[in-house]
C-alpha cells in the first residue's frame, strides 16, 4: 500500500486537474456549443497532418533504427545522442532553423536558385509536416531502436547458423518486433502532432493550415468562445483515447525471451549493398537533422553579442519555470512509477497531459482560481503546472521500464531480509534509478525550457519566457536580435538536457 498510495494520488490529482479544468471552461460557457465550418476545416486539417506526420516519422524511422541496430563504427553514441537534440529542441528554434534551410531565402531555395528553379515554399501542409517530422523521426527511431535492441543475440546467432539471409531475418525476428513497438510509436507521434500549436502557428501559412490546437488559441484569444474551445479540447481527447485503443488493440503481446546480453556481429547484414544501403540512410538522416541546427548557430551567433535586456529578464524567468517543473515533474513520474508497477493502468493517466490542449487546461486552472483571487498573479503556477502535465508522459516511461525490472529483480529479496520502505528506497531503488531519474529530468526541464503555449496566451506585456520573447522578437520583425535569443534558448535548453543527465550518470555503478 505504501507503494501504490502516493502514486494513486498523483494519478488523482492528474485527472482532477485536467477534468476540472475542462469541466470549469464548459461550466462557464454555459456548455459546449456546436463546431462551425471553419472547427470542421481545422479538426480535417489536424488529421490529415497529424496521419501523415506520424506515418512517415515511423516509416523513415525504420530504416534509420536498423542500421543503427545492426552497425558498429566510430561516432555511433554521439549520432544516437544528436538523435535527441531535436525532441528536446524549443520548437520556435527549430522554425527558424528550418526555414533557414528549407525557406525560400534558405540554403535549398539558394542551390536551387543557381539552376534557375523556383524557390521552396515552405509554408502550408508540407511545411507544418517537414517540421513534425524533423521533430519525432528522432523519438520514433528511439523507440524502434529499443525493440530491435530487446531481441536477444541469441536469436540472431540461430538465425546465421540456419543460414538466413536479411529477407527471413527480417519475417521471423524484425516484422514480429515491429508489430510489437511501431504501434506505441505511432500514437505517441500521432498524440504528439494532434497538439501542435507552435508549428501551426509560425509554418500554417493561413487559415487554410489551422490546426485544432490553433483553433483554441484562436477561440479565446479573438472569440473568447470558452465553449467552443471545450468541445474542441474534448475531441481532441478523444482523438488521442481512440489512437491509444488501436495502439493496444494492433500491438503484439509476443516476446522473444531472455537471452544472456552478448552482442553479436549481424551476418544477415554484411553485403556490400546492405552496408551501402546502412552507411546512406545515416548520412541522410543525419544532414537532415544537423543543417537546421548548424544554421541556427550561424544566423545566432552575430545577435547573441548584443541582445536586449528583456531577453535576459526573460531567460530568467524561463529558469524559475524551468526549476519547479522539474521537481515536480520528476517527483510525481518517480511516484506514478511505483505505483504502475502494481497497478499498470496508471499509465494511461498521465496520457491525459498530451491527450489535453494546455490552453483549455490554463484557462480552466484561471477560472478556478477567479473566485478567490487575481488569475495573473498565478500565471507561471498554471505554466508549471501545463509543462509538468506535458512532460509527465514522457519521463514516466522512460522511468517505469526501469522501475519495473528492479522490482521484479530485487522486491522478493528485500521482502525476505525485512526491509523498511525507506530502506528499499534508499539502499535498493535510489541507487539503480539516479541514471534513468536524471534523463528525465533533463527531458522535463528542456521541454519546460522550450514550451510555447500557456505562457502565450495569459502572459501580460512585461511578463515572457525565453521563448515567448523570441516570438515577440519575430513578430516585431527584429530577426537578428530573434536567431540571437534562439540560440541563446537552444543552448539554454541543450545545457539543461546535458547537466540533469550528465548528473543523473556520474559516480553511478548500478
Amino acid at each position: 500500500m505504501r507503494q501504490v498510495a502516493p502514486g494513486l494520488l498523483v494519478a488523482t490529482l492528474i485527472a482532477a486537474i485536467v477534468l476540472g479544468a475542462l469541466s470549469a471552461v464548459l461550466w462557464r460557457a454555459g456548455g459546449g456549443s456546436g463546431l462551425g465550418p471553419a472547427d470542421i476545416a481545422a479538426l480535417k486539417f489536424t488529421l490529415v497532418q497529424s496521419v501523415l506526420s506520424s506515418v512517415i516519422s515511423c516509416v523513415l524511422a525504420i530504416p534509420v533504427a536498423r542500421a543503427l541496430a545492426r552497425r558498429a563504427f566510430v561516432g555511433r553514441g554521439l549520432l544516437i545522442t544528436l538523435l535527441g537534440a531535436p525532441f528536446i529542441l524549443p520548437v520556435i528554434v527549430a522554425v527558424l532553423g528550418l526555414t533557414a534551410v528549407f525557406g525560400r531565402a534558405g540554403v535549398i531555395s539558394a542551390a536551387l536558385g543557381w539552376f534557375g528553379l523556383p524557390p521552396v515554399q515552405i509554408y502550408g501542409l508540407h511545411g507544418v509536416v517537414l517540421a513534425h517530422v524533423f521533430f519525432n523521426l528522432p523519438l520514433a527511431t528511439r523507440i524502434l531502436l529499443q525493440g530491435w535492441l530487446s531481441i536477444p543475440s541469441e536469436r540472431f546467432r540461430l538465425a546465421a547458423s540456419l543460414g538466413m539471409g536479411a529477407g527471413p531475418v527480417a519475417r521471423v525476428l524484425e516484422y514480429p518486433m515491429l508489430r510489437s513497438f511501431l504501434p506505441g510509436a505511432l500514437v505517441i507521434v500521432f498524440a504528439l502532432c494532434l497538439s501542435s500549436f507552435a508549428v501551426a502557428l509560425t509554418l500554417g501559412g493561413g487559415p487554410r493550415a489551422t490546426t485544432v490546437e490553433l483553433a483554441i488559441y484562436e477561440a479565446f484569444l479573438f472569440d473568447f468562445d470558452l465553449g467552443r474551445a471545450a468541445v474542441l479540447a474534448s475531441v481532441q481527447m478523444g482523438l488521442v483515447v481512440l489512437a491509444a485503443i488501436a495502439a493496444l488493440r494492433w500491438s503484439g503481446a509476443e516476446g522473444f525471451g531472455a537471452g544472456m546480453d552478448r552482442t553479436i556481429r549481424r551476418r544477415d547484414a554484411e553485403t556490400p549493398l546492405l552496408k551501402a544501403q546502412d552507411f546512406l540512410v545515416l548520412l541522410g538522416v543525419t544532414l537532415f537533422l544537423v543543417l537546421p541546427l548548424l544554421m541556427i548557430l550561424l544566423r545566432g551567433l552575430p545577435g547573441l553579442m548584443d541582445l536586449p535586456g528583456t531577453v535576459w529578464a526573460s531567460l530568467q524567468t524561463s529558469a524559475i519555470v524551468v526549476f519547479f517543473s522539474i521537481i515536480i515533474g520528476v517527483g510525481a513520474s518517480f511516484v506514478l512509477a511505483m505505483a504502475a508497477v502494481r497497478l499498470g493502468w496508471l499509465e494511461g493517466v498521465a496520457l491525459l497531459g498530451i491527450a489535453t490542449s494546455p490552453m483549455v487546461i490554463g484557462t480552466g486552472l484561471f477560472l478556478m482560481i477567479h473566485p478567490f483571487d487575481a488569475p495573473s498573479r498565478y500565471t507561471l503556477h498554471v505554466t508549471v503546472a501545463a509543462n509538468v502535465l506535458m512532460a509527465l508522459p514522457f519521463s514516466l516511461r522512460v522511468m517505469l521500464p526501469k522501475m519495473r525490472e528492479i522490482y521484479n529483480n530485487y522486491n522478493r529479496l528485500a521482502m525476505s531480509l525485512g526491509l523498511s520502505h525507506g530502506a528499499w528506497i534508499r539502499l535498493v531503488l535510489w541507487p539503480r534509478m539516479r541514471r534513468v531519474t536524471g534523463f528525465a529530468a533533463g527531458l522535463t526541464g528542456a521541454l519546460s525550457m522550450g514550451d510555447l503555449g500557456v505562457i502565450a496566451l495569459f502572459a501580460s506585456p512585461d511578463q515572457a519566457t525565453l521563448p515567448l520573447q523570441v516570438l515577440r522578437l519575430m513578430g516585431a520583425y527584429r530577426m537578428e536580435d530573434a536567431a540571437g535569443a534562439a540560440l541563446l534558448l537552444m543552448c539554454a535548453s541543450l545545457a539543461i538536457f546535458w547537466l540533469f543527465d550528465r548528473g543523473g550518470r556520474v559516480d553511478a555503478d548500478t
